[in-house]
């Protein structure tokens, strides 16, 4: 194969792979936010791999319940992103979701969304096994911003490169909490 010379020096670009994302959010509340990620993001860059639990797991025993998250969903992908809205914390799902997450030693990003609710110093309020691995330097933090998400959708893939990035150091991982037994109310 012949190069040119003036084709050495020429930037090439190397998209990052396909990653598989599982989201976690309250579904009752936060559904609409999921379906624009993977309607909008998803198609248009080939990032999303649909991993979210559609129906829930009927089941009341909570190890099988665990067990399904971990191996039927959060086994298959490269990072869990956490929805964060007004009640996420509250949920026992999320919270599971995200001990499978880090159980698995996969990357984690968080995303607070315009309905999250804020303490008393205005910091969003989110599961407490997020806020550990936020604080430890594991997880990865933004806020919801589908404008420029649309305008440039190389926004959203740089934040989960940043949180695969971040989930190198495995020395970081907050994963010794309980498991919430139930939700919040």
């Amino acid at each position: 194969m012949d190069v040119r010379f003036d084709q050495l020096n020429q930037p090439y670009y190397i998209p990052p792979p396909k990653r598989k994302v599982f989201v976690s959010y309250h579904h009752r509340a936060d559904q609409g936010y999921c379906d624009w990620l993977t309607t909008h993001l998803g198609g248009t860059l080939e990032v999303f791999t649909d991993r979210a639990l559609g129906d829930p797991i009927r089941s009341d025993d909570s190890e099988y319940v665990n067990r399904t998250i971990r191996e039927d969903y959060i086994s298959g992908s490269s990072v869990t992103v956490v929805l964060c809205g007004a009640e996420t914390y509250k949920r026992k799902y999320v919270d599971w979701e995200i001990c499978s997450t880090l159980h698995h030693e996969h990357a984690l990003l968080g995303i607070a969304l315009p309905t999250a609710m804020r303490g008393d110093q205005n910091g969003v309020i989110v599961p407490a096994r997020l806020h550990a691995n936020v604080q430890s330097g594991y997880a990865h933090w933004a806020n919801w911003d589908h404008q420029a998400w649309s305008n440039a959708p190389a926004i959203f893939v740089a934040l989960l490169e940043e949180a695969i990035r971040r989930s190198t150091n495995k020395q970081l991982i907050q994963n010794n909490m309980e498991k919430m037994a139930r939700n919040q109310s």
